[in-house]
């Protein structure tokens, strides 16, 4: 009874799963978010309940490195909440802090909609997942990919790449069932390739504390990480 009540204890909302379990959970979320690719919620379960092995390797990555380290320890949470907005809209055009704005803006979306970690048995991997949510819209910003299907799939090759998360290599997957021949076309010969190119090359983006970096140009931004620009 009593080493139950610890497991419950990991973190807030921490729901504790066997691998069977996971994988039913996972295979459940992986139709549904096929199914609806913007059924986010099903999306961050399928992200869970597959991370098993990319997660604790982002985690190294970010251990061994000094940026990665220091989000670590002080792991910091972009939300509302956390951010001045009106201190980034009054940076200048461009900057990343600007950008990333404009983004939530055109978009009509909020930091606040990222599902919390509820199946990750690992306090710290479950704050690596949650930091890779959260600097989602910032891989749109840094890639200058809207929120529709086709940005969605661009993002999502990018991450995959980079990530190695199962989820993610499912959505680049899948995710273009739903394009018309033209943009599948666009996506086949240029986006995808671009996108695959840039993870593949591109240092960690987990290794970058954006919130100290708000002022420095998107374009600045993306030279130091090896991400090649937009075609």
């Amino acid at each position: 009874e009593e080493e139950e009540e610890e497991w419950h204890q990991l973190y807030p909302g921490h729901i504790p799963t066997s691998p069977l379990q996971k994988a039913l959970l996972a295979a459940g979320s992986a139709v549904m978010a096929l199914y609806d690719p913007y059924r986010h919620d099903m999306v961050a379960v399928l992200g869970e309940t597959t991370g098993c092995l990319a997660l604790p390797n982002l985690r190294d990555k970010m251990k061994n490195h000094p940026e990665g380290y220091h989000i670590l320890q002080e792991r910091p949470r972009i939300r509302l909440s956390t951010l001045d907005m009106a201190r980034l809209q009054g940076l200048p055009g461009g900057s990343l802090g600007r950008e990333y704005v404009r983004f939530l803006e055109d978009n009509k979306v909020s930091p606040d909609t990222r599902m919390p970690p509820k199946f990750v048995d690992d306090e710290e991997l479950a704050y690596v997942i949650q930091r890779y949510r959260e600097v989602h819209d910032l891989m749109h910003t840094l890639l200058g990919m809207p929120t529709n299907m086709l940005g969605e799939v661009v993002v999502k090759w990018f991450e995959a790449v980079q990530t190695g998360l199962p989820m993610c290599v499912l959505g680049a997957a899948f995710g273009p069932v739903r394009l018309s021949t033209r943009k599948l076309q666009v996506l086949a010969t240029e986006l995808v390739p671009w996108a695959i190119r840039s993870g593949l090359n591109a240092s960690c983006v987990l290794n970058v504390y954006y919130e100290q970096r708000w002022e420095q140009p998107v374009e600045s931004l993306r030279e130091e990480l090896g991400i090649f620009p937009p075609p």
